[in-house]
C-alpha cells in the first residue's frame, strides 16, 4: 500500500473508521529528521498489507497538529480502532517504528 496524504477532510474515513492500524507520521516539509523518517515511513506502507500509513503535513493540517498536540515533529502516532495506541517524538530506526505497530 502507498502512503496516504491525511487531511481534515479524509481523516475520519481512512484514520477513525480504518479496520486495520493506522500509522500516522507528523510531519513538515522543512524538518531535517523528517525528511529521514520519511523514507522509512514509505518503505513500511510498502512492505505491511495489515496496516495503513498517513502522512499529515503540520504546516497544511494546523487544526489535526492540534488534536494530537504535537510540539515536536517528526511524531509518529498509532490509531487502533479509533484510538490513539502510541505515539512517539523525533527519529525513530525501522525497528522501533516498527514494534510500535
Amino acid at each position: 500500500m502507498s502512503v496516504i496524504k491525511i487531511s481534515k477532510e479524509n481523516f475520519a474515513s481512512e484514520v477513525l473508521n480504518s479496520n486495520k492500524p493506522v500509522l500516522l507520521d507528523f510531519y513538515a516539509d522543512w524538518c531535517g529528521p523528517c525528511r529521514m523518517v520519511g523514507p522509512i515511513v514509505s518503505e513500511i506502507a510498502n512492505e505491511r498489507i495489515d496496516v495503513k500509513v498517513g502522512k499529515i503535513n503540520v504546516d497544511e493540517q494546523p487544526e489535526l497538529a492540534a488534536q494530537f498536540q504535537v510540539m515536536s515533529i517528526p511524531m509518529l502516532a498509532v490509531i487502533k480502532n479509533g484510538k490513539l495506541e502510541n505515539q512517539v517524538v523525533g527519529y525513530r530506526p525501522k525497528e522501533q517504528i516498527e514494534a510500535m505497530l
